[in-house]
């Protein structure tokens, strides 16, 4: 008779540490929690006081990378001092900084299912705190004014903000410059544009983004 294989409680973060290894070393996702849990020595319970499905632990990732990349932007003393647009910066900066250490998960997770709908399932929970903190942003930066043609629409803005990064991922997914440099100049023109427009100053640097974007197709 075959010995039964040892398990132990862990916690949600050490969950998806294992998780993410599994489906690199494996190619594959993992076929059912019961044989995952199994072949890692996890007691079943215990994946379910974190997550409620394979799909759950997917969308967890993606909440993680955010509040991994929120904690550590909030560490900077002078970030509480930025303009808006610079936090926005330092934001998509830092949670690319991120998903590059993490890259090789990104890139299976995201090209292991063809379908769209499925990769956007996904990033649900990202895009809800993504646009939180865009809102908030805006929320801050219409404090003070006094005329309501003056104030930014949040929800406009965050929306914005959450197509952005959707556009700055496939980019980044594309990008095979040293560094991700060229990931780097696309953040900081399109967060540039983003705000000329918000602000409505001359459509220069909405012209550059668009020669950036023309040459990077014709290389």
């Amino acid at each position: 008779m075959a010995a039964k294989t040892k398990t132990k409680k862990i916690s949600g973060e050490d969950i998806i540490a294992i998780y993410m290894e599994y489906v690199l070393e494996h190619e594959m996702v993992p076929k059912s929690i019961y044989k995952f849990c199994k072949h890692n020595g996890i007691e079943e319970p215990s994946f379910y006081d974190n997550f409620g499905s394979i799909s759950g632990i997917q969308k967890a990732i993606w909440n993680t990378f955010f509040s991994h990349t929120q904690q550590l932007i909030e560490k900077n003393k002078d970030y509480e001092q930025f303009s808006n647009k610079d936090k926005m910066l330092t934001f998509f900066y830092s949670f690319f900084e991120l998903l590059a250490l993490n890259r090789s998960y990104v890139l299976f997770t995201l090209h292991n299912d063809k379908n769209v709908m499925k990769n956007m399932e996904q990033l649900k929970g990202l895009r809800k705190q993504v646009k939180t903190y865009a809102t908030g942003l805006i929320n801050d930066g219409n404090t003070g004014k006094n005329f309501k043609f003056t104030k930014h629409n949040p929800g406009l803005f965050s929306e914005g903000a959450w197509l952005q990064l959707l556009f700055i991922l496939k980019f980044w997914i594309d990008d095979d410059s040293p560094g991700f440099e060229k990931t780097d100049i696309a953040i900081e023109k399109s967060i540039q544009t983003v705000f000329d427009v918000f602000d409505n100053t001359p459509l220069d640097n909405i012209i550059d983004f668009g020669k950036f974007l023309f040459k990077e197709k014709l290389t």
